[in-house]
């Protein structure tokens, strides 16, 4: 069987999706080819000039983003025309979505060149829901749709399976606390500190991450998605669940993972590969899987995805020695801490993105580079990815140090 590896992963920081966030000033094709620079600088340049293509996740394709944003960095790193590029958006999920892809298309062709896959979402320039599209403001076709805002279902979640706020608060300040821990450990060589176009510093560190988060403080944030709910989306969720009367609407702002900047790239390619370009795998990914799901509960498409990858691998969640699961929002990590009991000392270790911020189009990418280097760090070797997206998308990944 022929495997793909990953010979390096990189991310940047994660910036506040504000105007003076760390990150704000950079265009998205600058800060992706940043990355391109790291992954140049760690494995040479002709490993990463000579990748056969180069594949992006980005949610918001307008403005900033838009006019093919992989081309648009392709041509900004400088890098061959022959290299092939592609930009997705497969929501939340897209950039895990990315590497799979360009896995798959590694396996399939058996050639002996390198590809280059992550993602990038720049916020503060391209917000939630910028690329307006209709249905987010027509309730009617909305509800035809069965489209719900994602942090509603995160709510649909917490009522169907009766969370309190001080169950999502509890997560909530555990991801802060862990991540906090991280920071100052250190370490973390997979992070690249950014540059501003004028080569002064951008941002070094994970921005959103609070030190001192506790329960106490959080249980001050009231809910903030009742009037969302009230202009006509609670209907859309209580006719798909005719069991349920009310929607308890107890995520916090706070329980939310924080939009922000960020991206993350990988170089990926068969053995052949890695050996024509004199270089070393890191890891090998054993298995991948997409899947798909109810698109008003939305968030439940990761666990489905992490339930076929298990059945068809045959593997348990006690095999891993870490795993990765987005923290979509606090109820989601909830869920997985009490339906699948796994051992919470290696899920999410150095904290989620519920303390370090969610940049969408680049988080599945993200969560890759944190497993490739945090194998490493502890020197495991099994590790286990989990994606969630909106309107019911969701992918899984088992990659294994080598």
């Amino acid at each position: 069987m022929t495997h793909t590896y990953i010979y390096d992963a990189v991310r940047s920081p994660r910036g506040k999706a504000k105007e003076d966030g760390g990150l704000a000033r950079l265009k998205p094709h600058a800060l992706t080819g940043q990355l391109i620079d790291a992954l140049s600088l760690r494995n040479g340049a002709d490993p990463v000039k000579g990748a056969a293509s180069l594949t992006l996740g980005c949610v918001g394709q307008v403005g900033a983003q838009g006019g093919h944003l992989a081309l648009v960095t392709r041509l900004h790193a400088g890098l061959p025309d022959a290299m092939r590029a592609l930009t997705i958006n497969n929501y939340c999920v897209s950039g895990l979505t990315a590497v799979g892809m360009a896995a798959s298309e590694a396996m399939a062709s058996g050639d002996d060149a390198l590809r280059l896959a992550g993602g990038v979402e720049m916020m503060s320039a391209v917000p939630f829901m910028g690329d307006k599209a209709h249905y987010y403001a027509d309730p009617k076709t909305a509800s035809a749709l069965r489209y719900v805002p994602v942090a509603l279902s995160a709510d649909l979640m917490a009522t169907m399976e009766g969370y309190t706020k001080a169950d999502l608060d509890a997560v909530t300040a555990r991801s802060h606390q862990r991540a906090t821990a991280a920071w100052e450990k250190g370490g973390m060589d997979e992070i690249i500190a950014i540059q501003n176009d004028d080569g002064s510093s951008a941002l070094t560190h994970d921005e959103s991450v609070r030190a001192g988060m506790n329960v106490e403080g959080l249980a001050r944030f009231g809910p903030a998605f009742g009037e969302m709910g009230a202009a006509g989306f609670d209907a859309v969720m209580l006719k798909a669940r005719p069991e349920l009367t009310e929607i308890n609407h107890v995520h916090s702002v706070a329980n939310c993972p924080p939009v922000c900047d960020g991206a993350a790239l990988a170089l990926v390619g068969s053995k052949a590969a890695g050996e024509a370009a004199g270089l070393q795998p890191k890891a090998r990914i054993r298995a991948f899987t997409e899947a798909t799901g109810d698109p008003v509960l939305q968030l439940t498409a990761g666990f489905t995805a992490m339930d076929q990858l298990l059945a068809r691998t045959g593997l348990k969640l006690s095999d891993f020695d870490r795993i990765e699961f987005m923290e979509a929002f606090a109820a989601t990590p909830v869920k997985f801490e009490r339906d699948y009991a796994p051992d919470m000392d290696k899920v999410n270790p150095e904290g989620g993105h519920l303390a370090m911020g969610h940049p969408m189009g680049a988080s599945g990418a993200i969560l890759l580079a944190t497993m490739v280097a945090g194998l490493e760090r502890s020197g495991g070797t099994l590790g286990l990815i989990v994606a969630h997206g909106g309107s019911g998308v969701g992918s899984a990944m088992v990659i294994e140090r080598v």
